[in-house]
């Protein structure tokens, strides 16, 4: 790379990391032009060399988040066995990662998404995380005949929209009570879903 073009990826960087850190710690309505750039410490109008405008700054972030999420992912699963043994350990550290960062699950999870990105790919990207994170371990499933393909496609989806629903309940109405109980819930409800 030359000079210019570190120089331009540097500053992209500043300032999806400053928007991620308002995403973070304020949620979406705390990000606009210019508070983004005031925290990465450039003019608002620096911005728009980067972004085509703030939707496309925030549609950067949540690929970025992402990827924070599918690293966090990867580190608290290594030594699960593959299969469903993984399945499960990937879908408790994607939980406990949302858990961990709020603001992100609320980015991703509740927030109006018009105007970000193009609406159909984030949804997509959003939608089908879960199962990217998992892919290799359905494939698995199959290939040594634990499951057969149609039961694994529908316990894929047993698992999406049940992870959604018990998070969308923990985060919005704190049900279950204790983080305990709601810990103890969802390792019962994935269990029973991998039977």
């Amino acid at each position: 790379m030359r000079n210019k073009e570190i120089q331009s990826e540097r500053i992209r960087g500043y300032f999806i990391d400053a928007a991620k850190e308002l995403l973070r710690g304020e949620g979406l309505r705390s990000v606009s032009t210019r508070s983004v750039a005031e925290k990465a410490g450039y003019s608002y109008a620096t911005l728009y060399n980067y972004f085509k405008d703030i939707n496309d700054l925030v549609f950067e972030c949540v690929k970025d988040f992402q990827a924070e999420c599918e690293d966090f992912v990867k580190s608290k699963t290594k030594k699960a066995r593959p299969g469903t043994e993984k399945i499960r350990a990937i879908t408790t550290a994607y939980i406990d990662y949302f858990i961990e960062y709020p603001g992100t699950f609320e980015l991703c999870f509740l927030e109006k998404i018009r105007g970000i990105g193009e609406r159909n790919e984030l949804t997509e990207l959003i939608y089908t995380f879960l199962d990217r994170l998992c892919e290799e371990q359905w494939e698995y499933c199959i290939s040594e005949k634990i499951m057969k393909p149609k039961k694994a496609e529908q316990k894929r989806h047993e698992l999406r929209f049940t992870v959604m629903g018990l998070l969308l309940f923990y985060e919005n109405r704190r049900q279950p009570g204790s983080y305990k109980e709601f810990l103890t819930l969802t390792d019962s409800v994935i269990g029973k879903i991998l039977e």
